[in-house]
C-alpha cells in the first residue's frame, strides 16, 4: 500500500482546512488585548483539569498551567520588571518552560528563549542582545554562565545553587489567581513577548522580536490548518526555544484543547513506543528526524499508533513516501516559514517534496514573489532600471515576501531584530516599483507551472546540520581562537543519506596543532551540531582578487582525500577524537556505512 495514498476516516478537504485556519485567524486584531496568556485563562476555565501540558518529570492540566503562569507573573512584578524589560530563560524541554514565559509575557515582560546547547561566547553574545534583568536557569545548565558574561540578576531553578538565589521557594507564597487590570494592566498584541534566536544566513545568532500578535496568529493558524481538537495529543520532542516546537507543536494544540507531550529531546529508539504509550494522534517534526526513523529496526509500536496528523518541514522527498508509507502516517502537513519573516507556505494538499503553495483565493494575503539571485555577488539580480527580475516557471531564485506598511494587515509585517542593522539587512527595497519594501528569506526556491514551491538551498555561508543553523563565521571565530591557528575558513559539505551540510574546516597553524586540544577548546565553545566533521590542515587558503576566500573550491574538493594533498581528519564521536581519514573511512562515509 503506498504511503501516499494513505487518508484519515472523512479527512476534511484542503478547501476547509485554509478556511478553518482563516476563520481562528481573523477576530485576531480585532480584540486587541486578548493575548496567549489570556486564552490559556479561559482554557482553564473551561477545561479546568484537562491536561495540557505532559511530560515524565511533572503534568500541568490547564488549571494549573494558568496558576503557574501567574505566580511568574506577580514574581516578575515583585522584581520590578517593567513592561518591555527582558528576562532570559535557559532550561530543558519541560512543562515549566511554558509556564515561565507565559507568566512573565502576562506581565508585561519579554522571554528570550536561549539555545540550551550553547556554551562561552556564543551564550554570552545571545544574552547581551537581550540586555536582560534577570535570567532564569535550570539547575542542570547553570554551569553554562560560567564563561558567557553578563549584569543581569541569576535565578536558579530545580536546587539550590552557592552563587545564585533558587526561583521555586519565591513562588510559593505568591497567589495562582488571574491578574487584574488593577495589578497589571494587559499588554497587547502590539507589544513584544518573546526574543527567539535565529542563525539566518551570516554571522552570529540574531535576536529575532516576536510580538503576542505574531503569537497568536502562529497558535490560531495551525490550529485550524491541524483541526485541533479536544481529544488531540501532541508528541513533541523539538526545542522550546524553536519557534516550531515552542510555539507552533505547543500552542496550536493548546488552543484547541488538546494536549502536549513535552519530551526533553529526540530518540529515534524510543520514539514510536513512547507516541503510543501516552497515545499520541499528533507529532511536530523536522526532515532529520524522519530520516533518523528511517534507519530504526522495525518496532512493532511503528504500525500500534493512533498518529492522524504529522507536521513539521523540510521532509525531503527521497524520505516523504518511505516514511509515510512504513509508519502508515495518515496525512503529512508540511509547511515553510521564517521566524522572524513573513513569508509562509503550507503544502495542505499534499504534495510529497513540495513546501506548499498558495490557493488563488489567498494570493492577496501572501505576497511572495521568487527574484532572481547572482550567487556570485549574494544578491537579488537587477535590471538596466535597477528592478528585480520575478522568476519563471522552475527558475530558481530567492523567495521574498511583501513588507505592508497597513496596521489592519499585522500579519505581513517585517518586526524585526534588536538590531537595527541587522534588520535592516533583510529588506529589500524598491524591488519592483519605487519605495515598496520585502523581506528577504534568505533561501532559494523554485516554483513549477501549477504554483508548487520547492526548497533548493540556502543563501550566504550559513548551513544546516543536525536541525540547527550553523554560522561559519562564528565557528571560524572559535577555531581562530585555537594558539598557533592563522586563518580557518569553515563550510558546509555533502554526506551521503544526511539532511544538511556537515561542517568542514580549513585550518591554516604555524605548526601541527594538537587535535585533543583542539577538539577540547572547540566543545567549550561551540554546541556540538556546529563543531567541525571534518577538518583539513593546510599550508595556505587561496584568495579571490578581492580578497575573499575561495570557499567554493574547498567545498567542491569536500573531505576526498585523494582530492588534496593536505591532511584531512573526522571527527569521531565514538572515539572522542579526531581520526585520520584515509581512503577507508571515506569509502565507509560516501556509502552511507556510517552513522553521523
Amino acid at each position: 500500500m503506498s504511503g501516499a495514498g494513505l487518508k484519515a476516516p472523512g479527512a476534511p478537504s484542503a478547501s476547509k482546512a485554509w478556511l478553518r485556519a482563516l476563520e481562528l485567524t481573523a477576530p485576531i486584531a480585532a480584540q486587541p488585548r486578548r493575548t496567549l496568556p489570556v486564552v490559556i485563562d479561559e482554557l482553564a476555565a473551561t477545561h479546568g483539569e484537562s491536561p495540557a501540558l505532559l511530560s515524565e518529570r511533572e503534568q500541568l492540566s490547564y488549571c494549573a498551567l494558568a496558576e503557574r503562569a501567574h505566580r511568574y507573573a506577580r514574581w516578575a512584578l515583585a522584581q520590578g520588571l517593567a513592561r518591555g524589560e527582558a528576562v532570559c530563560l535557559l532550561m530543558p524541554n519541560r512543562p515549566e518552560y511554558l509556564a515561565i514565559w507565559l507568566g512573565v509575557t502576562r506581565a508585561g515582560g519579554v522571554v528570550a528563549l536561549l539555545n540550551t546547547q550553547l556554551v562561552g561566547p556564543s551564550l554570552a553574545h545571545c544574552i547581551a542582545l537581550a540586555a536582560p534583568k534577570h535570567i532564569i536557569v535550570d539547575s542542570e545548565l547553570v554551569g553554562r554562565l560560567d564563561g558567557a558574561a553578563h549584569a543581569a540578576k541569576v535565578w536558579v531553578h530545580g536546587a539550590d545553587h552557592e552563587r545564585f538565589a533558587r526561583i521555586d521557594p519565591e513562588l510559593e507564597p505568591l497567589s495562582g489567581t488571574s491578574l487584574d487590570e488593577s495589578e497589571c494592566p494587559l499588554p497587547t498584541l502590539e507589544d513584544r513577548a518573546l526574543y527567539i534566536y535565529t542563525s539566518g544566513t551570516t554571522g552570529l545568532p540574531k535576536a529575532a522580536n516576536i510580538s503576542h500578535y505574531r503569537l497568536m496568529q502562529w497558535a490560531h493558524w495551525f490550529a485550524g490548518i491541524m483541526q485541533v481538537r479536544p481529544d488531540d495529543r501532541m508528541y513533541n520532542c523539538l526545542p522550546l526555544y524553536h519557534s516550531v516546537g515552542g510555539v507552533v507543536a505547543t500552542g496550536a494544540v493548546l488552543v484547541g484543547g488538546g494536549s502536549v507531550v513535552v519530551r526533553e529531546g529526540f530518540t529515534a529508539s524510543r520514539f514510536w513506543d513512547e507516541v503510543v504509550r501516552w497515545d499520541c494522534t499528533l507529532f511536530q517534526y523536522i526532515g532529520e528526524l524522519c530520516r533518523y526513523l528511517l534507519h530504526t529496526e522495525p518496532v512493532a509500536s511503528e504500525s500500534a499508533h493512533r498518529v492522524r496528523l504529522c507536521c513539521g518541514n523540510g521532509l525531503r522527498p527521497d524520505v516523504w513516501e518511505a516514511f509515510q508509507a512504513r509508519f502508515r502516517i495518515p496525512r503529512i502537513l508540511e509547511f515553510y516559514a521564517a521566524t522572524e519573516g513573513n513569508v509562509s507556505l503550507y503544502n495542505v494538499e499534499v504534495r510529497p517534496g513540495a513546501i506548499g503553495r498558495i490557493p488563488p483565493f489567498l494570493v492577496h494575503r501572501f505576497p511572495i514573489a521568487l527574484v532572481r539571485f547572482d550567487v556570485e555577488k549574494g544578491e537579488p539580480i537587477r535590471d538596466e532600471s535597477g528592478r528585480c527580475i520575478r522568476c519563471g516557471p522552475n527558475e530558481v531564485g530567492e523567495a521574498v515576501g511583501r513588507i505592508a506598511a497597513d496596521p489592519s494587515r499585522p500579519g505581513a509585517r517585517f518586526e524585526g531584530y534588536t538590531g537595527a542593522q541587522a534588520s535592516e539587512r533583510k529588506v529589500l527595497r524598491d524591488a519592483f516599483e519605487a519605495g515598496d519594501a520585502w523581506f528577504r528569506t534568505g533561501d532559494l526556491m523554485r516554483r513549477d507551472e501549477d504554483g508548487w514551491f520547492y526548497f533548493v538551498d540556502r543563501i550566504g555561508d550559513t548551513f544546516r546540520w543536525k536541525g540547527e543553523n550553523v554560522s561559519t563565521a562564528e565557528v571560524a571565530e572559535a577555531i581562530c581562537k585555537f594558539p598557533g591557528v592563522r586563518e580557518a575558513i569553515v563550510y558546509g559539505v555533502v554526506v551521503p543519506g544526511s539532511d544538511g551540510r556537515a561542517g568542514m574546516a580549513a585550518v591554516v597553524s604555524d605548526s601541527e596543532p594538537d587535535l585533543a586540544k583542539l577538539r577540547a577548546h572547540l566543545a567549550a565553545r561551540l554546541p556540538a551540531y556546529a563543531r567541525p566533521l571534518f577538518l583539513r590542515l593546510t599550508r595556505e587558503l587561496e584568495a579571490t582578487g578581492t580578497f575573499k576566500h575561495a570557499r567554493r573550491n574547498l567545498a567542491h574538493e569536500g573531505y576526498d582525500p585523494h582530492a588534496t594533498r593536505d591532511e584531512i581528519y573526522f571527527n569521531d564521536t565514538a572515539a572522542g577524537r579526531f581520526v585520520p581519514l584515509d581512503s577507508t573511512l571515506y569509502e565507509r562515509i560516501r556509502s552511507g556505512g556510517l552513522r553521523l
